[in-house]
Formats: C-alpha cells, sequence, structure tokens
C-alpha cells in the first residue's frame, strides 16, 4: 500500500484499530483510545509507508476493510535480513474464515520475495493471537514478563514467536 492509500483509507484502519484495542487487544494503546486518535494514528504512519519503513496489506469486502497487518524492515547493517511483523488485525465482522492466516502469509510471501529471511513478533501471553501463529507455524522464542501493558494498563506477558518465510507457502 502506498503513503497516499494509507492516507486515504487512514478513517477505516482508524475504525478497526479503535474496535480491535476495544475488544482487548493488545496493540500499544489502553482503553479509550478513539477512532479519531487511531485515524491520526494511522495518517502518521504515511511518512514511514513512503520510505520503506513500514509496510501495510489490507485486505477488504463488500467496500469494507476486514483486516491489516505491517512488516517493519530492519534497515540497521546487521539486521538487514529480518522484519517485524505489527498490527495484525481482523474485524469482528470477518473473523473466523481465515483471514488472519491469509494475512500472515502476505507477509510472509512478500518477506520471501525481498530476500528476508527471518521474520519475528511478540504477542499477549495467552491471547488468540498467540493461538493463531503457533497454529501458522511460527516458533516460540521465549516469552517476557510484564512486557505490555493490555489496554485495561495492567501489565501483562508477551510471548515472542520467529519464523523463516518461504518461497513454498504450502510448507
Amino acid at each position: 500500500m502506498s503513503a497516499d492509500a494509507l492516507d486515504a483509507c487512514a478513517d477505516e484502519l482508524g475504525e478497526l484499530l479503535a474496535a480491535t484495542v476495544a475488544g482487548g487487544a493488545s496493540l500499544g494503546f489502553l482503553a479509550g483510545f478513539g477512532r479519531e486518535e487511531a485515524a491520526r494514528w494511522w495518517r502518521g504512519r504515511a511518512a514511514e509507508v513512503a520510505d520503506g519503513r513500514l509496510l501495510v496489506w489490507v485486505a477488504r469486502s463488500g467496500g469494507r476493510i476486514d483486516g491489516t497487518v505491517g512488516c517493519v524492515p530492519v534497515l540497521k547493517d546487521n539486521g538487514r535480513h529480518r522484519g517485524e511483523v505489527v498490527k495484525l488485525m481482523v474485524g469482528p465482522h470477518a473473523r473466523g474464515r481465515g483471514l488472519a492466516r491469509r494475512l500472515l502469509a502476505t507477509v510472509e510471501e512478500y518477506a520471501a520475495g525481498a530476500g528476508l529471511t527471518l521474520l519475528v513478533l511478540d504477542t499477549e501471553t495467552g491471547s488468540a493471537a498467540e493461538r493463531l501463529y503457533r497454529a501458522a507455524g511460527w516458533t516460540e522464542t521465549g516469552t517476557v514478563p510484564d512486557y505490555a501493558a493490555d489496554p485495561s494498563g495492567k501489565l501483562m506477558p508477551s510471548t515472542f514467536f520467529h519464523k523463516t518465510p518461504s518461497a513454498d507457502l504450502s510448507a
């Protein structure tokens, strides 16, 4: 997605982000994070998208955004082989249809084509997202206690995962 496309759908992405946080997902924001603030947050990512510091994909159906995922390629000389998967979200209206797995596969396909040999991510321990990553073949790297606050402000452990992207995503 281009920076202009991101800006054009920032309101929709903001709605998705705010709803996901309101639903209890740990995405870096606390309860009360509203749609307008979330849309501003997305608009603030446009410069990162424009200069390649962030890649964003969205899934749409029926004219609305169903989900999104991002990848942050590491730009340090010693880390150019890896990327971090960020902000994987599927709207409540689109859950249970395998969309999260397809979004993950999109990032993995991009990574394999871009020559990245390692993807990493973290998620709240015990969350539905943790179960998704395990089921999608990600390897647990470890758990860090009290790593991040959930939307209610309570410090929670995070589980870190890694995966080697493969050009053959049927594996």
